[in-house]
């Protein structure tokens, strides 16, 4: 009889039961002196007893600010150095830190400040076209009648402090260096004296992820979770205090913050930013100057760099590891980044933001088929299965099925959402992923499709229901529905077939300009097809493989 597709992975000593304080802290004593963090575009480079020092004064200024453990409060700003400082000083503290995608629009913006009820809210002044004080500011006309930290907003209830990376003043809100000084000469000593009381198993963390219906809901991570999490990422790929990570991928995604912040953390490794977001020459010219030993990135992004002109042009020796996630990576391109860019301990993990993130991992001395067509195996103190996705029974190895994990790395559960909690966890706790995986003989699991209708668009999930909602409140629109097609350059693209109400009439930009303020400009459909009916089944269930099938033609025939 086959082997039932249950695996559970090693368990190399006890977990980390601690907060990420105190992980710190450790990391700081015993690392103190080496470089801890490279932020290129800031000119800033700091050991880790002065990374240490910026954490524990910022800290203690949101403490002298009114936050108190348990507030939240959102960051929506690129990568920079106060991200990490902001990530480290609220855990100080056990305020939960609340993740806000940078390409938000204001919509998105309310609805997460409002979902966990954020009263504070770091922000940029600008990035590419977002204008975030502005965006802000027509949410919160309010703002710059009120002292900084004393904000009554009527469209955002619980906000109160403001706080902004710019160098500038601004109404109504503290400059980041203000706060760090607000806690005064004794701040550093109070935000320890919090630490002390904190637990491995308070929140830590909120970041937003869309389900196959309505709006997104906000994982809440744990000290435990994330700590553990990067903790084993770092020993998937043998890190050390030698190493120096190459992070272009964005903090406000698990795959920054924790495989990226967390693991070197965790291994008294150099965290090194090369720009607020991604470019491939920037991240070349960073590789080959910090000599850096490990690059991060998704497909897309290690395309790039391999294709870009001046790529021979580079000294990328130093590379030795690195991470590959957020979609499939082409085996081409996997071979090219051993060979080319010296990534010979290259590893792919695979995991979703419910369990912080990573449930699989392919080895650094895994054959190279298996790194390319796998994502490896359960990671150490987990367990996976795979199940029929009606029935919940276990399927022997080889059959594809629903993909399940359970252990320390599963969420606490969605912020204030009860329902959608147990719909994602069940009674044994056990996550269900909502994707399609088969577990092979030797225990490697590969991801072949999702139950949820979700697009995957050059490393950024994008879950259809949510834009059909917003394209819903467009008043000359009647139904929606929205699909991914497939596209070379991004993997996927969205595509939005529209019904108008009686004899409205719209142009595909007049879409594109309603959506342009209010959504991500990811989440902004590329193709938009104008139909009476949609493909029905004759329970009036639409057909939306039909819709694929007939853009991929249009597409294909243009």
């Amino acid at each position: 009889m086959t082997d039932p597709s249950v695996v559970e992975g090693s368990r190399p000593g006890a977990l980390i039961n601690s907060t990420v304080s105190d992980q710190f802290d450790d990391t700081v004593q015993q690392y103190g002196e080496r470089e801890a963090l490279v932020v290129r575009h800031q000119g800033i480079r700091w050991s880790y007893n002065e990374l240490k020092k910026e954490v524990d004064t910022f800290a203690g200024g949101l403490l002298a600010a009114g936050f108190e453990p348990g507030d939240r409060l959102g960051i929506w700003s690129p990568n920079n150095a106060q991200w990490v400082v902001t990530q480290l000083a609220t855990a100080r503290i056990g305020v939960i830190l609340v993740n806000i995608n940078p390409a938000y629009r204001k919509a998105e913006l309310k609805y997460s400040l409002n979902k966990v009820g954020c009263k504070g809210l770091v922000l940029a002044e600008t990035f590419k076209t977002s204008q975030y004080v502005e965006m802000l500011r027509d949410l919160a006309p309010e703002i710059g009648s009120y002292a900084p930290g004393e904000l009554q907003a009527e469209e955002l209830p619980a906000l109160r402090t403001l706080v902004h990376l710019g160098s500038g003043e601004i109404p109504g809100m503290y400059q980041f260096s203000e706060v760090s000084s607000l806690g005064g000469a004794e701040g550093g000593a109070r935000s320890g004296e919090v630490a002390r009381t904190l637990s491995p198993d308070d929140p830590i963390n909120i970041q937003f992820t869309s389900g196959t219906t309505g709006l997104p809901k906000g994982a809440t991570l744990t000290h435990f979770n994330i700590l553990n999490n990067g903790f084993f990422v770092g020993e998937g790929m043998r890190l050390g205090e030698q190493d120096r990570i190459c992070i272009p991928v964005p903090l406000y995604h698990c795959f920054g913050m924790v495989l990226g912040n967390m693991a070197c953390i965790t291994h008294g490794a150099a965290m090194v930013y090369p720009g607020e977001a991604f470019d491939p020459l920037t991240v070349l010219q960073t590789v080959t100057e910090e000599r850096c030993t490990g690059l991060y990135g998704v497909p897309t992004m290690f395309i790039a760099e391999l294709e870009h002109p001046e790529f021979a042009e580079f000294d990328l020796s130093s590379l030795r590891t690195g991470i590959m996630a957020g979609s499939t990576c082409p085996v081409e391109v996997m071979k090219r980044c051993v060979d080319e860019m010296h990534m010979t301990d290259v590893t792919i993990c695979y995991g979703m933001t419910e369990t912080s993130p990573v449930s699989f991992q392919t080895a650094i001395d895994d054959p190279l088929e298996k790194r390319v067509s796998t994502v490896g195996r359960v990671h150490p103190h987990v367990e996976a299965k795979v199940v029929d996705p009606e029935s919940g029974q276990v399927l022997p190895r080889g059959s594809a099925g629903e993909l399940c994990s359970r252990g320390y790395l599963v969420m606490q559960g969605y912020w204030n959402d009860q329902e959608k909690t147990r719909e994602a966890i069940d009674a044994e706790g056990w996550m269900h992923t909502g994707d399609l995986a088969i577990i092979d003989p030797e225990g490697y699991c590969n991801i072949v499709g999702r139950i949820k209708d979700m697009v995957i668009r050059g490393g950024e999930n994008i879950y259809p229901r949510e834009v059909e909602e917003f394209l819903y409140t467009h008043p000359d629109i009647e139904d929606v529905q929205v699909i991914g097609v497939p596209d070379e350059k991004y993997g996927e693209e969205l595509c939005a077939w529209i019904k108008l109400r009686g004899t409205a009439e719209l142009a595909d930009d007049a879409i594109r300009e309603f959506c342009k303020e209010q959504i991500a400009h990811y989440k902004i459909p590329r193709y938009i097809k104008f139909v009476d009916e949609f493909p029905m089944t004759v329970t009036g269930k639409v057909q939306k493989f039909k819709m694929r099938e007939q853009m991929e033609q249009e597409i294909a025939g243009q």
